[in-house]
């Protein structure tokens, strides 16, 4: 496993492979409740705001369509797992992309809370165009959280994809 370490310590990115395929790991740091937290990635009212467009049903089992803002991913996910306020697992399928799973959970550290997001199922040539769009996205839910904008996605990726180019070379 490797890590992207930023100067904040607020995010962290790492990728590693299971069974041949990708997997990239961010965790974050919040200054907020989990209860906040947990708002932010299931209440659809706030996650229009930061995370895309979505249209269906969020409740465990439902099956909803997505737009993503800062990767332009679209496709269809079903959430498996919906367990407030620790636990979301969501699987994604896309025509353009492989299959995922992405998996959201939550712990309080003190007046913290702490995020660990895993997408799991990516192809190993692409995982760090993968890792840097899934720290983009958790950068705009950092954005959201303390009330400001979304960033410019395309400019933030560019920027970051150099370090998870450097993560990924330590795979193959």
């Amino acid at each position: 496993m490797t890590s992207n370490v930023p100067a904040d310590g607020r995010i962290i990115g790492s990728l590693r492979s299971v069974d041949g395929m990708g997997v990239v790991q961010i965790a974050a740091r919040f200054d907020t409740d989990i209860d906040d937290v947990w708002s932010a990635l299931t209440d659809p009212t706030r996650l229009v705001r930061w995370l895309g467009e979505l249209e269906g049903d969020l409740r465990a089992g439902g099956e909803f369509s997505a737009r993503f803002f800062a990767t332009g991913w679209e496709g269809t996910c079903r959430v498996e797992a919906c367990e407030a306020p620790r636990r979301l697992l969501v699987l994604t399928k896309s025509s353009d992309e492989p299959d995922c799973v992405i998996e959201a959970t939550l712990s309080v550290d003190g007046m913290q809370t702490i995020l660990v997001v895993e997408d799991c199922g990516l192809p190993l040539e692409q995982i760090a165009a993968y890792g840097a769009g899934d720290q983009v996205l958790i950068e705009d839910l950092t954005a959201h959280l303390a009330g400001h904008e979304r960033c410019d996605a395309r400019a933030r990726w560019q920027a970051l994809h150099p370090s998870y180019q450097g993560l990924a070379s330590s795979l193959t």
